[in-house]
């Protein structure tokens, strides 16, 4: 079975290591023979002084297109990802992070990047440690406002699509394939389109999930119209591990690549999505990518 599947690559390998343009484009295009890829906002903070994100953003619409690179979209990462973002139980602190995303919004659009994402929120643990089944009904309507809020102020910005990805934590949102539905059908008025962006580790992490989760199938055959894009990384299901495809893990390339065939995902590109200690030196981390990449490139061609 063939597959169409564009695949790139998300640039969270590069945080503390190649962390300019000048450094992480040649990496992308040379040393991995990719030309697609997601930025990823660990390089870059979007509420820098706004002469510093423009001169950023110039570097990095350059440097991608003079190496030939496709910034598919921009992703929030783990950096802006550790606060509770738009769910934090300090109203000013979401209006805070509103803002964050306003400003990653101009700061795509300078850098010819047409689609943001990541997730959106996190809402406190409470003080005994138990978690509900869903946020409050109040939380979850706040988040569909500010959604739709955001909705316009990227269609102002000029970008043309915003992006949700689900996570395998009940105090995030969503984190169930019948969450995602409800989510994408409540913010179906938005100026600018919202859509989905799965991660193989997220929907197959079986601690929340149970034992049957092992596929992607149920998120990927359930949300086949919201889902325009994908994160693969091997994993256990075990813990949202991130690894390369040098670790032993249960997500095969070749069996990736026929079930997002098998569910109508064939078109949706794939981006490789890996963490690495800081202290891990670079030079392993380039070997094991190249490695992971051929493995992916093989089994997607």
């Amino acid at each position: 079975m063939s597959s169409a599947n564009p695949l790139g690559i998300n640039l969270s390998f590069c945080v503390k290591r190649w962390v300019t343009p000048q450094l992480w484009a040649p990496v992308v295009r040379d040393q991995l023979g990719l030309d697609l890829i997601q930025f990823s906002f660990d390089l870059l903070d979007p509420m820098w002084p706004s002469p510093l994100v423009s001169r950023h953003a110039r570097d990095i619409r350059n440097a991608a297109g003079d190496h030939g690179i496709t910034i598919h979209s921009a992703f929030i990462g783990l950096a802006h990802y550790t606060f509770n973002q738009l769910l934090h139980p300090d109203e000013a602190v979401r209006d805070y992070a509103e803002q964050w995303m306003e400003r990653a919004y101009g700061f795509a659009a300078e850098a010819g990047i047409a689609r943001v994402g990541g997730p959106l929120g996190a809402i406190a643990s409470r003080v005994d440690g138990s978690e509900a089944a869903s946020i409050d009904e109040r939380d979850y309507k706040s988040l569909v406002e500010r959604m739709l809020r955001l909705g316009d102020k990227a269609k102002a910005a000029g970008l043309s699509e915003l992006y949700v990805e689900p996570t395998p934590m009940r105090r995030e949102w969503p984190w169930t394939v019948d969450q995602a539905r409800q989510m994408m059908t409540d913010v179906a008025g938005s100026a600018t389109p919202w859509s989905l962006c799965v991660d193989w580790g997220h929907g197959t992490f079986q601690p929340l999930y149970g034992s049957d989760a092992d596929t992607m199938e149920p998120w990927f055959a359930g949300l086949t119209d919201a889902i325009t894009a994908v994160h693969i990384q091997q994993t256990d299901y075990q813990f949202d591990r991130h690894w390369d495809f040098t670790e032993a893990g249960r997500v095969d390339p070749i069996e990736a690549r026929n079930l997002l065939a098998r569910t109508g995902l064939a078109q949706s590109p794939v981006f490789l999505e890996v963490f690495y200690p800081f202290e891990r030196d670079s030079k392993s981390i380039l070997d094991a990518l190249k490695a992971s990449v051929l493995s992916l490139k093989q089994a997607f061609a």
